[in-house]
């Protein structure tokens, strides 16, 4: 039984919709308190949001002075969680590292000398100038008042360096996630195809600079759905929802309503907004919730560390232009339409994988995709999908089959119609079973070749 709750869920983190991201900042919204405007300044938030993927600092911090002076306990943990993060890379030591004197004064030239010694000591090209280095790689940039090194650095400077320095540092490094990706092109188009996980956690962060590149000169950014867009939100809350005084009582088995009990007192929900949701938005919803904190993450901190919403919100940052393959009404649409049975059935795994959890667990092979995808190793992740897959139903019918062939069909439009450079990311389940959209592509004569080459 662990292994079907495990083959459903594993198929719905790499095929199914982005749903899954978009209905886990609701979970437990009642006990949320009055959204705050942070202080932040407009010209850094693409900068930032790309910080808030490196897990280097809270969120929270832009509630909370983000553009006053730094207090010395949060450069201190700033600078350590950076430093984890580049040691993480396994680089080779510079065995002539000589560090340069730092003060520990919170000045923005301090912060500059200590984001330095951290590099300095690894085999780089990072010369023996600390601001020479960082100027020249853009990681230091001053303004009309010039760098003000000496000056006291607020919240947003300090982050804003560590970020920065990061990045770079991956770039000199050439290191950083590759994804499992590849290209598709004809005479005036070329379209990038990204397999995406709709979860994730900060190691997957930063992405490798060539496939960072390929989006950038991309002149769209195609995905199944554009969570970011209100007005298909809304439509999944309507459809979502019991109306005409029906709940979920009317539509389950009494044994299936009373495991719901159960879990909602486990999580300390309240049973009486549970019940006005539909069978497949309870699945879609717990299935996340089932998860354990092998991650030392929440099921909302994982869903907006998803590869997806990474390029959404840098797509929309950027202003890029954002084509749906799907949308988020055909996806409602799709779960909606599933019988009652193949509901129930799916709510049931969900509910009987947190009742009665096994030593087996998808973090393992969560796991594995992640270290897979960081690598661009695509057989492997291939493979770990495919032993995860399971038999067919009625749930993974619907969630690839027909659905990669008419993303397939979409993108040879796109490849026929028009002239330019496209991104898409998409589940990459849909890249990987046996009639995936590659393999529509490929048998329509265009000639699918991998990314990294």
């Amino acid at each position: 039984m662990m292994k079907k709750i495990m083959k459903r869920t594993s198929a719905a983190l790499l095929g199914a919709s982005l749903m899954l991201t978009a209905v886990m900042p609701a979970v437990h919204a009642e006990e949320q308190s009055p959204p705050l405007v942070p202080l932040i300044s407009d010209w850094a938030i693409e900068t930032l949001n790309e910080g808030e993927k490196y897990g280097i600092y809270p969120t929270d911090w832009y509630y909370k002075g983000f553009l006053q002076e730094i207090p010395v306990e949060k450069v201190n943990e700033l600078l350590a969680l950076t430093e984890k993060k580049i040691a993480s890379l396994g680089l080779k030591e510079n065995k002539q590292y000589k560090p340069v004197s730092v003060k520990n004064d919170n000045t923005r030239g301090d912060i500059v000398n200590r984001l330095y010694n951290i590099v300095a000591r690894y085999d780089l090209p990072v010369g023996t100038d600390a601001v020479q280095f960082m100027k020249e790689h853009n990681i230091l940039q001053g303004s009309k008042n010039g760098l003000q090194l000496e000056k006291k650095a607020t919240t947003q400077q300090a982050v804003l360096l560590a970020v920065r320095f990061i990045k770079n540092t991956y770039e000199l490094a050439e290191q950083g996630s590759k994804g499992v990706a590849w290209i598709v092109e004809d005479e005036d188009t070329r379209v990038y195809l990204l397999g995406s996980i709709h979860l994730g956690t900060p190691d997957l962060y930063p992405f490798n600079k060539k496939l960072m590149t390929a989006f950038e000169e991309a002149d769209a950014l195609l995905v199944e759905a554009n969570i970011l867009d209100t007005k298909g939100l809304e439509y999944y809350s309507e459809k979502a929802m019991y109306t005409d005084g029906l709940t979920l009582k009317d539509a389950v088995a009494p044994e299936t309503y009373a495991k719901l009990e159960k879990v909602a007192a486990l999580y300390d929900l309240p049973m009486e907004e549970l019940a006005l949701q539909k069978p497949w938005m309870l699945s879609n919803t717990l299935s996340l919730l089932a998860m354990d904190d092998s991650y030392g993450m929440t099921p909302q901190e994982m869903a907006m560390h998803g590869i997806d919403i990474y390029f959404l919100l840098n797509a929309q940052l950027k202003q890029k232009p954002v084509i749906e393959l799907e949308g988020t009404k055909a996806q409602v649409d799709m779960f909606d339409g599933l019988s009652p049975e193949a509901q129930e059935q799916s709510l049931v795994a969900v509910l009987d994988s947190i009742l009665t959890p096994s030593g087996e667990n998808q973090s393992e092979f969560l796991g594995e995709w992640f270290t897979s995808w960081k690598q661009g190793e695509v057989e492997n992740f291939a493979k770990s999908f495919r032993e995860m897959e399971g038999e067919s139903s009625e749930y993974n019918e619907m969630l690839f089959g027909l659905r990669d062939e008419q993303m397939a069909k979409k993108i040879m439009n796109l490849l026929k119609e028009k002239k330019g450079t496209y991104f898409v990311v998409v589940g990459s389940g849909h890249f990987l079973i046996e009639k995936s959209v590659r393999y529509h592509l490929e048998k329509n004569g265009y000639e699918v070749k991998p990314f990294y080459q």
